[in-house]
C-alpha cells in the first residue's frame, strides 16, 4: 500500500490481486469494480478493499461463474445494502 493514502496504482493493485493488469481493466469496464479514488492527473487509485474483492471475483470466475454473473451478484449485493431490495 501507499505509505501515506493506503492506495495503489493499478499496475501495483493487479499485482497484488495476481491478474494481469489488462485483466483489471477488464473487470473495470465490465463494471465488478471502481478505483477508489481518481487522481486529478487521472490515476486510478485502488485500496485493499478493492484489491479483496478483485481477488473474490478471480476465484469465482475460475469456479466457473461468468463475470456477468458475478456483476449481478454484486449489483444484487449493493442494492440491498442500501435498503432498496425486493
Amino acid at each position: 500500500m501507499g505509505p501515506k493514502t493506503g492506495l495503489v496504482s493499478i499496475g501495483k493493485a493487479a499485482k497484488e490481486a495476481d491478474i494481469s493488469r489488462q485483466s483489471l481493466q477488464y473487470y473495470i469496464m465490465m463494471g465488478l469494480l471502481e478505483a477508489t479514488k481518481i487522481t486529478k492527473t487521472g490515476r486510478r487509485m485502488f485500496d485493499e478493499e478493492t484489491i479483496k474483492r478483485v481477488k473474490l471475483v478471480k476465484k469465482l470466475n475460475k469456479s466457473g461463474y461468468p463475470l456477468r454473473a458475478i456483476r449481478e451478484l454484486f449489483l444484487e449485493g449493493r442494492t440491498d445494502m442500501k435498503g432498496k431490495g425486493r
